[in-house]
This record gives C-alpha cells, structure tokens and sequence, in this order.
C-alpha cells in the first residue's frame, strides 16, 4: 500500500504536518521516499521559459545565449 504524507524535518526527525492514522503497526518496516518541493519549482519555472514565444523568437534567445563573443553586455566584435 502506498501513501503520501507531508513531512517537515526538525532536528534529524521527520514531523508530519498533519494529524492523520495510518494503517501501519508500531515497529513495522516503511520506505519512505524524499521529494524536495524546491526542485519541482525550478523545473517548472525552467519547462515555462519559452511559454508564450514563437519558433522564431525561441531561436533568436537561444542564439544570443549561445554567443560566446558577448560576455556581461559588453561585445567585442572582430
């Protein structure tokens, strides 16, 4: 049986945030599974970058990032 449960850690110890019962016995054998909230935020901050623009204007950003002659805002044209 799988079950979600949101958890703070405080002094090496995981708190549940809410009060809820479990079927689980005392002393019986569990995995639990980390999942950082931070690192979905990122991710879908990153997967959104794009939202809204056109092939052409995703192409143009993309070129400008990848231009390695403008450094800071400052170019040095050859």
């Amino acid at each position: 049986m799988q079950h979600a449960l949101d958890a703070i850690d405080e002094n090496g110890m995981f708190r549940p945030l809410r009060r809820e019962r479990l079927a689980i016995t005392e002393r019986k054998r569990v995995r639990i599974t980390i999942d950082d909230e931070g690192d979905y935020g990122a991710l879908r901050l990153a997967a959104s970058v794009y939202d809204g623009l056109s092939e052409g204007e995703i192409t143009e950003m993309e070129g400008i990032a990848l231009d390695r002659r403008s450094f800071f805002g400052q170019r040095n044209d050859d």
